[in-house]
């Protein structure tokens, strides 16, 4: 198996690069972790922040469906008189086909 090789960071910013540096050495850790797990971190974050505002669609959605369900769901009393007519439209359609 052969060694992984150093991953090739450039920065345009001589500056950038030195805070960068100085930052991972105060962590503890390789310029290299430093940047991936900074990274991670962001990825994380805006996956979190995805997954909360999906979970508050979600919410708000059941709640108009729960809502609407109330309006839309028919009465008893109406669910027998659709099924009336139907019955009675059915009827007038086999009295024409004769």
């Amino acid at each position: 198996m052969s060694n992984p090789k150093a991953m090739n960071l450039r920065f345009p910013d001589p500056a950038q690069r030195a805070a960068i540096e100085a930052a991972a050495k105060q962590e503890g850790v390789s310029l290299q972790e430093y940047i991936l797990s900074a990274a991670y971190a962001r990825a994380t974050a805006v996956e979190e922040r995805f997954l909360d505002a999906f979970g508050e669609s979600m919410s708000r959605s059941s709640d108009a469906f729960a809502e609407a369900a109330g309006t839309v769901d028919p009465g008893a009393q109406q669910r027998t008189a659709d099924l009336e007519a139907r019955r009675s439209l059915e009827q007038q359609e086999r009295g024409h086909a004769a």
